[in-house]
């Protein structure tokens, strides 16, 4: 098992967590460095747009 088998990834088709790329890269968010994580990938996406969102209203301003 190569390192990349041991990351998470979440299935934005069907909302399910697997171990490995068992979804085609269109359909998976991740890598993740664990299930946990990976569960809270549309979470961690909208922080993270969030704060992207501040950062370029602040550059523009």
């Amino acid at each position: 098992m190569t390192d990349e088998d041991q990351l998470w990834y979440y299935n934005v088709d069907d909302g399910s967590v697997t171990q490995g790329k068992a979804a085609s890269s269109m359909s998976r968010m991740g890598p993740y460095p664990d299930r946990a994580s990976a569960e809270k990938a549309l979470q961690i996406a909208a922080e993270r747009n969030k704060a992207a969102d501040r950062a370029e209203e602040e550059w523009n301003n």
